[in-house]
């Protein structure tokens, strides 16, 4: 059976981006695959070296996880800080991972204009982490984005690498993998591309937002004046809305609001109530899962304890190998 790696940041909270775009593909795959899905805690501190509140946002990531489905009878579910031997391939991996390469990272070069303060070796070696996540348990199939690709092609090149170098045929080749032809957009409320942390809270559907919120935050969404005639083109921050409803709202309910937008007879008030009320209910669910889950602390150590041990298992066969094929042998 094939194996699939995919880890969350444990910076904040869980959007439907993240819902839509991910989590129902990790429902679907957990069932025909070995699966380890990880909470980034060790990367999280390339950008948030001092974070606040870690302990509370890993807790909140594990919960949303467990809400939207995952079991962790059948998926291996775990913190990243959990398995030290991720770190210490990271240690031998970075021996043969190249300067210029890592330079040339574009997310690296995004993250330097972004952060110019905070350029720091961790940020540097960013790909090289996640390239040891994903080789630690032998992972050949990774839910990646575009924005990820580069990182998953580096894997390639230090997996490749490994084997030259060691004269062996030892790590796979990973790829990205979706059971989509095209993943998922899930645009955000600012009119500003695909939902995401980086464009405000105001921007983000969070599947643990309250239904009142929800509803404020969906009529205070970026709209413009509205159509001056008829069959006009929906400016970027109105079409995001329309995709919204093409994902939450009924066929019929979506037909009827872009036929009055085309007649250009839309009000827009209405138009904003109709996606709120089946925003709510289309998470009305998973947002039940998380209000039970998170009282029940007892649990949430289970999984966890549970995730934790099934992923050193498999992290500590790696590593034993991958001591021996570098000659870091014992001498007593």
């Amino acid at each position: 059976m094939e194996t699939v790696v995919s880890g969350i940041r444990s910076t904040g909270k869980l959007h439907l981006g993240n819902y839509y775009g991910a989590l129902k593909n990790f429902v679907k795959m957990q069932d025909e695959y070995n699966c380890f899905f990880f909470i980034a805690d060790l990367h999280s501190l390339t950008t948030h070296p001092t974070p606040h509140g870690l302990k509370e946002t890993v807790r909140n990531v594990v919960v949303e996880y467990l809400a939207a489905g995952l079991d962790p009878e059948k998926s291996t579910i775990y913190v990243q800080s959990d398995v030290p031997e991720v770190a210490e391939l990271y240690l031998y991996m970075n021996m043969n991972a190249y300067m210029g390469e890592l330079e040339r990272s574009t997310a690296f070069k995004d993250k330097v204009r972004a952060n110019p303060n905070n350029v720091n070796a961790g940020l540097l070696t960013y790909p090289v982490l996640m390239a040891c996540d994903i080789l630690i348990h032998h992972g050949t199939k990774v839910p990646v984005g575009k924005d990820q690709e580069q990182h998953l092609e580096m894997t390639r090149t230090f997996s490749n690498r490994f084997n030259r170098l060691y004269e062996v045929d030892y790590f796979k080749e990973a790829f990205a993998f979706t059971y989509a032809d095209k993943l998922i957009k899930i645009p955000g409320l600012s009119g500003q591309g695909k939902m995401g942390k980086s464009n405000g809270e105001a921007d983000c559907i969070y599947l643990s937002d309250a239904e009142e919120v929800i509803r404020k935050k969906i009529m205070r969404a970026v709209t413009d004046a509205g159509p001056t005639e008829q069959n006009q083109v929906k400016p970027e921050a109105v079409q995001n809305l329309f995709d919204l409803m093409n994902v939450v709202s009924s066929a019929d309910t979506l037909q009827h609001f872009d036929g009055l937008y085309n007649k250009a007879e839309i009000r827009y008030g209405d138009f904003k109530k109709q996606l709120a009320e089946d925003m709510v209910t289309a998470t009305s669910e998973v947002r039940a899962r998380i209000q039970e889950i998170s009282q029940d602390d007892a649990y949430i150590a289970k999984v966890l304890k549970m995730g934790a041990e099934k992923a050193q298992a498999s992290a500590q066969k790696t590593m034993k190998e991958v001591r021996e094929i570098i000659g870091l042998k014992k001498l007593y």
